[in-house]
């Protein structure tokens, strides 16, 4: 009589972890880019609400902030002794000046890696951009 075998054998083991490792090798990059996705969604809404308070500041005193240090005036929630920082703090905002149109130009500085996106900026007259190797497109979708 043949004892009774339990388990499973090598083989089928390895089978198993070949196909977990497949399916993660396709699944984790889709993962990673969602992520990434959801981060820049965080520094885009920064930029929105920090837009939004300017164009308020601008009703009342008729300029615009155009530098860093002046951001607190403008009043936002997310203001901290370090900066402006988005929600979870994955981007903080600066300002400069357009190139002499009494305008400006904010940027939101990324604090995780995405290179393809770089920093996201946002200017006076709603143009959009980033300092990644992707198109602007890609990062404002």
């Amino acid at each position: 009589m043949k004892p009774n075998m339990r388990g499973f054998s090598l083989i089928e083991v390895m089978i198993v972890v070949v196909i977990v490792g497949i399916l993660a090798s396709i699944a984790y990059p889709s993962y990673r880019e969602y992520v990434l996705r959801g981060n820049r969604t965080e520094g885009q809404a920064l930029l929105s609400e920090a837009t939004a308070a300017q164009e308020r500041y601008y009703a009342q005193n008729n300029q615009y902030v155009t530098t860093t240090n002046d951001l607190g005036k403008l009043g936002l929630r997310s203001s901290t002794a370090t900066g402006i920082t988005s929600e979870t703090g994955k981007y903080t905002l600066s300002a400069s000046s357009s190139a002499g149109d009494g305008g400006y130009t904010l940027t939101a500085t990324q604090t995780f890696n995405d290179s393809g996106c770089g920093n996201l900026t946002l200017n006076a007259m709603g143009e959009r951009g980033n300092s990644g190797s992707r198109n602007v497109a890609e990062c404002w979708r």
